[in-house]
């Protein structure tokens, strides 16, 4: 029954580990965000609104202002941006591309592990698109 435990114990810390040490590749979170219209999905939140370089610019300092957030991939130069948010205690990655085309900005927030996020990234781009005014 101990080594039982003891093997449990060494899945759940391990399982933990990959969830806060799992690589995140550029390639497949920094892509084209398809945000057609707003959406609030099961797993993440989508948003299209007015924009330019400058308003993009903004809300990129909004955003790295967040706690735990840090850059992925690209520019607000190049267009496309990807930040990663990890929650407080457990570090699970949420990812947010930011996306400026023709005059409009494309935010995608979505979470990597489980199915749903419970709604913490409405919440969270509802409270940057509330300081950025929209």
């Amino acid at each position: 029954m101990k080594v039982f435990f003891w093997v449990i114990i060494a899945v759940v810390i391990g399982g933990l580990a990959y969830i806060r040490l799992a690589p995140s590749d550029p390639a497949v979170w920094n892509t084209d965000p398809q945000v057609l219209s707003d959406q609030d999905l099961r797993d993440g939140v989508r948003r299209r609104f007015e924009g330019d370089e400058e308003m993009m610019a903004r809300l990129e300092r909004i955003i790295l202002s967040s706690p735990r957030t840090d850059k992925l991939a690209g520019s607000v130069e190049e267009g496309r941006v990807t930040y990663i948010t990890r929650s407080k205690w457990m570090g699970f990655p949420d990812y947010t591309t930011v996306q400026l085309v023709d005059g409009d900005i494309e935010l995608y927030a979505r979470l990597r592990f489980g199915r749903s996020d419970l709604g913490v990234n409405k919440a969270r781009v509802d409270g940057w698109l509330e300081k950025l005014g929209q």
